[in-house]
């Protein structure tokens, strides 16, 4: 196993790409084999979730081949088989799976997501979506096996605005009969590009990213070459380090409509951002103020960015409030943080964070976004070698990450655990 290895105290300066939307990614791979013939992803994210999906797919039977940030899938050849262990136990969101296969086969029998397990995600919506559309859902040994005769298309009001049962229900009724009409639908960004790639696959998909989503079924769909977003938590992510270095980073290839929570939360603090067309420039400032953040459902503070963001206000004077309504107990974070000279005390599902300087220490990432935490922690430590393990839970999300890191002035790099 790897550790990262940060000496901090450098401000970050210079530009830093960002790559394709990792929470886009996870649907948009499985979503192609819904397709009879070959879909090609381009600017896609090179993290390991891929990795595990191009692996999942080729046991299927498809065809896979990677060259850079561009996928070529060809699923014609791809055959309907139990997935109950295996790679899927390494991937949260293995269970689009289950609206892939659905959808295809009309049956599907997926383990248990695995992933970061920063608290329970139960599927219970997903699974009310597939049972509407007719499918029976049983739980078979630990893995949940669907099957149906025939997919019909249904009313379906989520009682959960979950992005994962949005798009999982989507990914079943773009090839059932007649109408479905998801309400209360999330409406994240990465919910539009999934529906842009099924109708570009020949699907009729209208009112993405509102709380009202309309499928009218078709009974094949084809082939597609498909752009994927900018990943807005990466983005995010970067805009977070460098303010919390007080550095001057230029964060380019973002969509910056996707990032005005983050933006207008940053300029409270004090902090200079500058928005172009496809880029925004972080400048960080000598003091901070403490805020308030609340971590929402989309268009609100994601809580993705939940856990750095919690690190950054560690930079500011007075105490902050972080509360999280999507997720109220994610804060394994705040333990490692207290080992690296952090006060900040859990309430409930808000975390009470007084600015003092941290220090370097010996800390574990306990899923993707606490290991984004640590990371930015490291870059403020202005003496001493902090010690991150728990890698592989950051190269989940992060590409190229140590790379980035280096060319924006940090002094990262990796070694082997003994």
């Amino acid at each position: 196993m790897e550790k990262l290895m940060i000496r901090g105290g450098r401000p970050l300066r210079g530009t830093v790409q960002i790559s394709g939307a990792k929470n886009s990614a996870v649907a948009l791979v499985p979503a192609a084999i819904l397709a009879e013939s070959e879909v090609i992803l381009d600017n896609l994210p090179m993290i390991s979730d891929v990795a595990v999906y191009s692996e999942i797919l080729q046991e299927l039977g498809a065809k896979v081949k990677r060259d850079g940030d561009m996928m070529r899938i060809e699923p014609s050849e791809l055959v309907s088989k139990p997935m109950p262990n295996g790679k899927v136990k390494l991937l949260r969101a293995s269970y689009y799976l289950m609206g892939a296969m659905l959808g295809r086969f009309g049956e599907a029998t997926i383990g248990m997501p695995g992933g970061c397990n920063f608290e329970p995600r139960p599927i219970d919506q997903h699974i009310k979506g597939f049972e509407a559309l007719g499918a029976t859902v049983t739980n078979d040994h630990g893995s949940i096996r669907i099957s149906a005769k025939e997919l019909r298309g249904a009313k379906i009001y989520l009682d959960v605005s979950s992005v994962g049962a949005t798009i999982n229900i989507m990914l079943a009724a773009s090839r059932a009969k007649g109408l479905t009409i998801i309400e209360n639908a999330a409406k994240e960004p990465e919910i539009i590009d999934v529906a842009t790639l099924l109708n570009a696959m020949g699907a009729k998909i209208k009112g993405a990213g509102t709380e009202t989503i309309r499928i009218e079924g078709v009974d094949q769909l084809h082939g597609c070459r498909h752009s994927i977003i900018p990943d807005r938590i990466q983005a995010g992510t970067y805009m977070i380090a460098a303010a919390a270095t007080r550095g001057d980073v230029l964060i380019d290839n973002v969509i910056p409509k996707h990032l005005e929570a983050m933006t207008a939360k940053l300029e409270e603090m004090g902090v200079q951002v500058i928005e172009m067309d496809e880029s925004i420039r972080i400048i960080g400032a000598p003091v901070y103020s403490s805020i308030d953040v609340k971590a929402l459902v989309y268009p609100g503070f994601p809580t993705d960015l939940q856990s750095p963001m919690t690190t950054l206000l560690t930079q500011a004077s007075g105490v902050s409030i972080l509360t999280d309504y999507v997720y109220g107990t994610r804060f394994k974070h705040v333990p490692e943080l207290s080992r690296m000279g952090a006060n900040i005390r859990v309430e409930g599902r808000s975390a009470v964070v007084e600015g003092n300087q941290l220090n370097a220490a010996k800390v574990k990432a306990a899923d993707l976004r606490a290991g984004a935490a640590l990371v930015v922690a490291a870059l403020t430590v202005n003496d001493g070698v902090t010690e991150i393990s728990g890698v592989e839970y950051i190269d989940r999300g992060y590409d190229n990450l140590v790379e980035n890191l280096c060319r924006l002035g940090a002094e990262v790099w990796r070694e082997t655990e003994a």
